[in-house]
């Protein structure tokens, strides 16, 4: 078994765990209070732009084989996926360039910043976000949500695109060496930081 296998192995509990937390089963239902997604919407909006940083810093340190799988990863979290933030902020009342971190969002953008600080062990701290996110786009597209803005969050993250740049980052750590005790520990820590992110602040 790969070394990303192996941690998606382990983190399947944890993303039915997430399938469990209210916010998704709101999202995932259609009925989510408009108030907690608007606070998600504007956390995760700071998120992102942390994480394409991320994505910038490991591809200072990449090898030349996958500098440019970094650099669409960066362009598409920056574009792709910080658009559909901004095109659903009109409907939900989103205050995007005013929001403040939240203390979820403060400790795992630092974890993440800090991981990425080596090449190996920011790939293993970021791959709970982007395979979390894949996993749990595909299982609720199983049975979409009517309401239109929450089933086009859903699209997003089932879409295949997506899935494709989480197995580029797959195929990254098993190939970056990463020692499998670290790659463990940072990604159970991820894991842990994605449940904590739909602790939504109000």
């Amino acid at each position: 078994m790969s070394l990303a296998a192996h941690l998606e192995e382990l983190g399947r509990p944890l993303v039915d765990e997430q399938l469990r937390h209210p916010t998704v089963r709101g999202i995932a239902q259609g009925n989510l209070d408009e108030a907690v997604f608007r606070s998600w919407l504007e956390q995760d909006y700071l998120f992102l732009h942390d994480y394409v940083r991320v994505f910038s810093r490991l591809a200072w340190q990449a090898p030349a084989a996958h500098l440019g799988d970094l650099v669409d990863l960066a362009y598409a979290t920056f574009h792709e996926e910080l658009d559909l933030h901004r095109s659903l902020s009109a409907s939900f009342e989103a205050d995007l360039e005013g929001a403040t971190k939240g203390p979820a969002c403060a400790a795992y953008t630092s974890f993440l910043l800090d991981s990425a600080a080596v090449y190996a062990d920011g790939l293993a701290a970021l791959y709970p976000c982007m395979w979390g996110y894949s996993t749990l786009g595909r299982r609720l597209a199983e049975k979409p949500p009517s309401e239109p803005r929450y089933r086009r969050w859903v699209d997003t993250y089932a879409d295949p695109g997506f899935a494709e740049l989480t197995a580029r980052i797959a195929q990254m750590i098993d190939e970056s060496g990463a020692d499998p005790g670290t790659a463990e520990r940072l990604f159970l820590e991820g894991m842990r930081h994605e449940l904590a992110f739909w602790d939504v602040p109000l």
